[in-house]
């Protein structure tokens, strides 16, 4: 192959005396010649022989005057298994700073013509070369032709960067052949990646899970942070920095920052490195029982909130919930977002803990008391009471006599003088009302009311006006054989026993008709004023008759009045 057929410079005759007319082999043995050791290095492989080892690196014999040196992360396991005086198949890449030839375990050789660069492009080979110069969008390599490599293929980020390849000696894959054109594209990016890999796939057989190691936050993302560790890089959960919750990694974490961090999992199938911060420090639940009590009064901050409660962290890594049930005495709750907010500072009581389950109930109202601890003393039974009603069911009405205290007043006990259909009837929401307590239960929270058994009645009246022994007048409304019903005024009846001196008259067919409009006014001012009646002489109880009586009991707290016939002539 003559450099006619490979190198084209110029469309112009060739000049003999021009040296760009030398050819491809007399350019290629004066660049051997002036790099001494580099060409011919680059050109075959070497067998080298282990000399020492360090912590990072394993220095080589290669039969030259300087040895060669090779990363412990090129091998497996870190180069543990390798010894001195071990023999290795080498090929020099370059030199470093301190002069030691680079070396690599890939197998090298600097193709000779086309067909050598068609075989090392056909079986993706790495193959050495120099990089001449930076040209429009990358570099000119010499890899025994002239090769093109895109800035970014070269391995490099920046301008600067890439302007220091020039004059090295890099290791490179052919990606474009033509050899029509003579057009040539190489990476060198690929060729760094793969060495990465391997480096990293030797770094992942170092690590266990378990084992503690120190890296340098990399990146963040939404879901954590990746940590570089040197060789490889693991992933740092969102869930794994803290046990106190963080919405955000960069909350916590920093670009550059170093991490103490422990490995939880090492997956080398998949190159997976997980790890956790927080296991670095003591769980906080293994000790919670020591520290949280039931009944115990603590402060804490509102971290979120459900539809069913809101979660309060009492100490990092340690949350407690307060349902909404346990949130006040006085309303029903239906949303925590009713009297709560994230970030509120609030004080509870502990209703129960469950470390096993992470677990701590808390209660917000215990903090304000209970209304129903002393509603049996205050509002005692029989006592009248003044509240406010809050709400109507068609079964009765709800008042609240105290904060958080509300009675039920059933529909029955709203009015005395007629049946209502709905309280709404005679009540309003907001209305104020008087009712006498009933009953109390104290563990179901009921409250039994009777707004009639308070309201003014004649009766009451009666009462209040006459005593046990007076002498009145009433009308037999009706008759048994051991009683009779005794109206001693509109809307007062009294009881009359039937004893052998009280006698009764047959039931007559013809009694005869009465007024009872003019009977009842007349009843109401006799019973007021004591006058006897004026019959002359005893005779037997009849319907219809007035006669009088004489009173014998009268039972306040019943409302119920017992009376006999007066047997006595006026």
């Amino acid at each position: 192959m003559t450099r006619d057929t490979l190198i084209p410079v110029s469309n112009e005759a060739a000049d003999p005396s021009d040296p760009s007319t030398e050819s491809f082999s007399e350019m290629l043995a004066e660049f051997e010649q002036t790099h001494s050791h580099k060409g011919d290095a680059g050109t075959k492989q070497l067998e080298g022989s282990v000399i020492s080892l360090d912590a990072e690196s394993v220095y080589v014999d290669i039969g030259y005057k300087t040895e060669g040196i090779l990363p412990r992360t090129a091998f497996p396991n870190g180069a543990a298994s390798i010894e001195p005086g071990q023999k290795l198949p080498v090929s020099v890449k370059g030199r470093n700073a301190e002069g030691y030839y680079e070396l690599s375990l890939i197998r090298i050789e600097q193709p000779k013509d086309w067909h050598s660069l068609e075989q090392a492009f056909a079986q993706k080979a790495a193959i050495p070369g120099t990089v001449t110069a930076v040209v429009k969008g990358g570099l000119t390599v010499d890899v025994g032709v002239r090769a093109f490599m895109p800035s970014s293929r070269s391995g490099v980020r920046d301008a600067a960067e890439v302007e220091k390849l020039v004059g090295q000696d890099i290791t490179c894959r052919i990606i474009k052949l033509d050899t029509t054109t003579e057009d040539i594209v190489v990476d060198r990016r690929v060729i760094l990646e793969e060495q990465a890999a391997l480096a990293q796939h030797g770094r992942l057989a170092e690590l266990h899970a378990g084992d503690i190691v120190s890296g340098t936050v990399r990146s963040l993302t939404t879901y954590g942070a990746f940590v570089d560790l040197g060789g490889t890089e693991g992933l740092l959960h969102i869930g794994d920095i803290a046990w106190s919750r963080v919405n955000a990694p960069e909350d916590v974490l920093s670009i550059g920052q170093p991490l103490e961090l422990k490995i939880l999992s090492v997956d080398t199938d998949t190159k997976r490195l997980s790890l956790g911060l927080k296991q670095l420090q003591p769980e906080p639940w293994e000790t919670a029982p020591d520290r949280f009590t039931t009944g115990q009064r603590i402060t804490g901050t509102v971290t979120r909130l459900m539809d069913f409660g809101a979660f309060v962290e009492l100490e990092p890594g340690i949350e407690g919930l307060i349902h909404v049930s346990e949130m006040s005495w006085v309303k029903k709750v239906h949303k925590p977002s009713d009297i709560l907010k994230p970030g509120d500072r609030v004080e509870a009581v502990v209703l129960s803990i469950s470390p096993t389950e992470r677990r701590i109930a808390l209660g917000l109202k215990q903090t304000l008391g209970d209304p129903w601890a002393d509603v049996s003393t205050k509002f005692p039974v029989g006592s009248s009471v003044e509240g406010t009603v809050v709400r109507m069911m068609k079964f009765g009405a709800f008042v609240q006599i105290a904060e958080g205290v509300d009675g039920l007043v059933h529909i029955s006990e709203i009015v005395a003088d007629r049946h209502l259909h709905h309280p709404q009837d005679v009540l309003r929401v907001g209305e104020s009302v008087k009712a006498k307590v009933l009953a109390i239960d104290t563990e179901k929270r009921q409250l039994r009311l009777s707004m009639k058994q308070l309201a003014p009645t004649s009766l009451a009246e009666y009462l209040e006006e006459h005593s046990e022994g007076d002498i009145v007048s009433g009308r037999v409304v009706d008759l048994t054989s051991d009683a009779g019903s005794i109206e001693l005024g509109e809307g007062i009846r009294a009881l009359c026993p039937i004893t052998t001196s009280t006698q009764t008259a047959p039931k007559s067919t013809a009694t005869p008709a009465l007024d009872l409009s003019s009977l009842t006014s007349m009843l109401n001012a006799r019973w007021k004023g004591n006058t006897p009646s004026t019959t002359k002489t005893p005779e037997p109880l009849s319907v219809g008759q007035v006669r009088s009586f004489k009173l014998v009991k009268l039972d306040r707290d019943a409302q119920a009045i017992q009376v006999e016939l007066e047997q006595r002539s006026h």
